[in-house]
């Protein structure tokens, strides 16, 4: 169980991700210590044929801390969910993987990624992606509605990740997948809890 966060900390913490995310919707390029781009996809292992069905200007929008897909893959026909989805890269992935017979949908917090994900798309010729505004503590989806879900790099993010799991878990169907890329913290935690909360999004 993770420590109670105030709504005072909680409003700082998601400033904090709209503030940096609004620079990453335009480039991701320099901001973060993690792999992106075209670059970050090779390094990471993605598939090479995934790499080469991206136009350059979305694979270029590329920012991840792992590769869910690394955990196995989309089948044919399935329904995925990529929660904070960002410039929408992953979910393109999973919609490609899911054939047109499949559905990929993402979400995230910031208008900015939204838009950025959006355009995106519409240089691709997938016709079974959206992607909706919307928090992975609590998500506008009934119970038992996808294959799959995953993540890269955005649960670190969420202040309440109980809450997060536990909606994840909610929206699978039964021996459904969740596959997370993520960052964990490896040591002592600061413990000056101000500079934490400025840093959440780091």
């Amino acid at each position: 169980m993770q420590p109670r966060i105030s709504r005072k900390d909680r409003d700082r913490i998601l400033a904090g991700i709209h503030k940096k995310y609004r620079k990453v919707a335009d480039s991701p390029e320099g901001l973060f210590k993690f792999p992106t781009g075209k670059a970050g996809l090779k390094g990471l292992g993605y598939a090479p044929e995934l790499i080469r069905a991206l136009p350059e200007k979305v694979a270029a929008s590329y920012c991840g801390v792992g590769n869910p897909f690394s955990i196995g893959a989309i089948h044919k026909d399935e329904s995925v969910l990529d929660i904070g989805c960002g410039a929408g890269v992953d979910t393109i992935f999973a919609g490609l993987m899911a054939g047109p017979a499949g559905k990929a949908v993402g979400i995230d917090l910031t208008a900015e990624m939204l838009r950025r994900a959006e355009a995106n798309l519409a240089l691709t010729d997938l016709k079974n992606i959206t992607f909706k505004r919307a928090s992975g503590e609590k998500l506008p989806f009934e119970d038992s509605r996808f294959d799959v879900v995953i993540s890269n790099g955005a649960i670190n993010l969420i202040p309440d990740k109980d809450a997060a799991v536990k909606e994840a878990m909610r929206v699978l169907k039964p021996n459904g997948r969740l596959m997370i890329a993520d960052q964990i913290l490896k040591g002592g935690i600061n413990p000056d809890k101000r500079e934490r909360i400025d840093k959440w999004a780091r």
